[in-house]
């Protein structure tokens, strides 16, 4: 029997183009899975040449889902690069707009992107597993109040930061502008909404899908579960930051491994590329890379909503602390390796991202004019560091003595979980398809192992070193490798 193969092509329900190809053996089990990104965007190296001022508004258009990371993560590195330390009002405006940006990203997700396989069903028909089918489970009422929100946050990012997709505040040293009482008082009452609407999408999850034993089940199985290191942010007392602290690594029993500043990120973080995609893979440099497998001899590590929450001592807010220890008590203890439980470690950092809305909406300097502090160092090299709604983001730059950048190098939070993206699709693949019994909704199941990551192509996609070599792999109908061809 030749060797068959299934692709899915494209990929569904996430941020940039992707293929799943599928190699069933003569028994019609699964040999090999491979995740593909065959897009290209390349922003590491037309940056080059450019003023390094202008890298908060040139990576925000990187992703439209996810710009305002890059902008924050641009800015402090010009911090760094310059060596200026922000005044306490243009932390607090920053991380206000990060809040709120985080806040509306995972709502998107959760009801967009990854929650329909849950709301609706991972085996439904395609045509009812989107936004659509989820407004058929929860209604018309609470869809409003979903949309209502999300361009309620929209409209307190533009507010403060310019742009509700695009946002032009952040400026080395500071922020473009000081907010006003009358700002302090919209963002609140948007702050308090969103604080009522997490608690109502996390009682959603702990309905239609903890109550539901099936979807429960599949949560907790081996299929969707990888023992890995975690990274994330924590601040000062160990606990979920998304704007700045440390960067913990935790080893797969939970202990920690390292903790490192942002300047000390290529002590501990290397980059692997393999001929098939192209995103880079990220691993532990002390630990090496080994391949596409897990356990605690392995240097790949998981960044994202449950790894930030394996590696904090806990939350930072009251009644996010009260559901991620529900969590942790549902899933056996922390860690979780639980892939599809990104999903709830998800809403419960919503939840954690209203409720620092309404911390940071009611801080005494968020109103205070002072908001800049003017840079004088010459720029060399600057680090910035913040936690991408899909884990952590880095962007290091070098520059000369004028400020124009000569090196670029960005680390995003899906190439971090590119490994493990690829180790949860073959597994999900493996685990599923048995004796070539293939059916469209067992397919959307093994998608479901990538969707838990959220990931985001565009911003994972870069050439090394520099090139774009396009290949194209010749297989005879038993799968043998006859000849590759390149542009060359």
């Amino acid at each position: 029997m030749a060797q068959r193969v299934i692709q899915i092509d494209p990929i569904t329900r996430l941020e940039g183009h992707g293929k799943i190809s599928i190699f069933l053996d003569a028994a019609g089990d699964v040999e090999r899975a491979v995740f593909q990104v065959p897009e290209l965007r390349g922003f590491e190296q037309f940056c080059v040449g450019r003023p390094a001022e202008e890298m908060p508004q040139i990576t925000s258009r990187i992703c439209g889902v996810c710009p305002t990371a890059h902008h924050i993560a641009a800015t402090k590195a010009l911090d760094d690069l310059y060596g200026v330390e922000p005044p306490p009002a243009a932390k607090a405006i920053r991380e206000l707009v990060y809040s709120t940006f985080v806040l509306e990203d995972h709502f998107l997700h959760f009801f967009f992107l990854g929650g329909p396989d849950f709301v609706v069903g991972p085996q439904a028909p395609a045509a009812e597993r989107n936004i659509l089918g989820v407004i058929g489970k929860v209604g018309l009422e609470i869809t409003g109040r979903l949309i209502g929100l999300r361009r309620r946050c929209r409209t307190v990012i533009e507010r403060v930061a310019g742009k509700p997709i695009h946002p032009v505040c952040g400026l080395p040293g500071g922020v473009a502008k000081a907010l006003t009482e009358d700002d302090r008082a919209a963002i609140a009452a948007v702050a308090d909404e969103a604080v009522a609407f997490a608690q109502f999408a996390l009682g959603v999850f702990d309905d239609l899908v903890l109550g539901n034993k099936t979807y429960a089940d599949l949560i907790a199985s081996d299929a969707f579960r990888h023992e890995t290191y975690s990274m994330g942010l924590v601040d000062a007392r160990g606990r979920v930051n998304f704007y700045d602290g440390e960067v913990r690594v935790v080893d797969p029993a939970g202990n920690r491994f390292c903790q490192f500043a942002a300047r000390d990120y290529a002590r501990h973080i290397a980059e692997h590329v393999e001929p098939w995609t192209y995103v880079k893979f990220s691993y532990l440099r002390e630990k090496g890379w080994h391949g596409f497998v897990d356990g605690p001899d392995s240097g790949v590590y998981r960044v994202a909503p449950l790894a930030r929450l394996n590696v904090a001592d806990g939350m930072a807010t009251p009644l996010a602390q009260a559901a991620c220890e529900k969590m942790y008590q549902r899933l056996g203890g922390k860690p979780a390796h639980h892939t599809l439980a990104f999903h709830w470690a998800r809403l419960i950092e919503a939840l954690y991202a209203a409720e620092r809305m309404q911390e940071l909406a009611r801080a005494p300097e968020l109103t205070s004019p002072k908001v800049r502090e003017l840079p004088t160092r010459t720029p060399v090299e600057g680090v910035g560091i913040v936690e991408a709604p899909r884990g952590t983001l880095i962007h290091h730059y070098r520059t000369d003595p004028n400020g124009v950048l000569t090196e670029v190098n960005l680390i995003v939070a899906t190439q971090n979980n590119a490994a493990a993206i690829c180790m949860s699709v073959e597994k999900a693949a493996r685990s599923l398809i048995r004796r070539g019994e293939v059916s469209e909704g067992l397919l959307n199941m093994v998608e479901m192992a990538f969707r838990g990551y959220d990931p985001c192509l565009a911003c994972a996609t870069h050439s090394f070193p520099g090139t774009v070599q396009p290949l194209i792999d010749i297989l005879d109908a038993d799968g043998r490798l006859l000849r590759t061809l390149g542009r060359e």
